[in-house]
């Protein structure tokens, strides 16, 4: 073997190197484990009272990445409002192609955002399959 550990540890695979551009901490330090999801989200920038829907398609405690057309600055405050976490703040850490980095101002449990909405005891009738023939 090429002596390079493939083992998952829990951390994104650059974790070791030190990558800076994440949106989990300022440290530069990549150890939260990421959630891999696609959840909407209503996002808010700066002042603008404009409320864009946006797609996180990662989340951790400390930071998300969501998908936004448009560029915004690093250090931009956002606020944001996500399904089963509710609203929170933070900063935009970094901007590329369509994506934007950003940490978090308050850890958040991501579990959250994955628990079911509903709390029902029976099935709509539209979620049940249909009777074969």
């Amino acid at each position: 073997m090429d002596g390079i550990s493939r083992e998952w540890n829990g951390a994104e695979p650059d974790a070791h190197h030190g990558s800076s551009g994440d949106a989990d901490s300022g440290s530069g330090s990549r150890q939260r484990h990421r959630d891999s999801l696609l959840l909407s989200a209503r996002l808010k920038i700066g002042d603008d009272p404009t409320v864009f829907d946006v797609r996180i398609r990662n989340l951790s405690a400390g930071g998300l990445m969501a998908e936004h057309p448009a560029r915004v600055a690093a250090s931009t405050p956002v606020w944001l409002d996500m399904r089963g976490v509710g609203a929170v703040t933070g900063k935009v850490a970094w901007c590329a192609e369509g994506r934007l980095g950003i940490a978090l101002d308050q850890a958040i449990d991501p579990q959250l955002a994955r628990k079911p909405i509903g709390g029902g005891t029976t099935t709509p009738f539209y979620a049940k399959p249909l009777p074969r023939r």
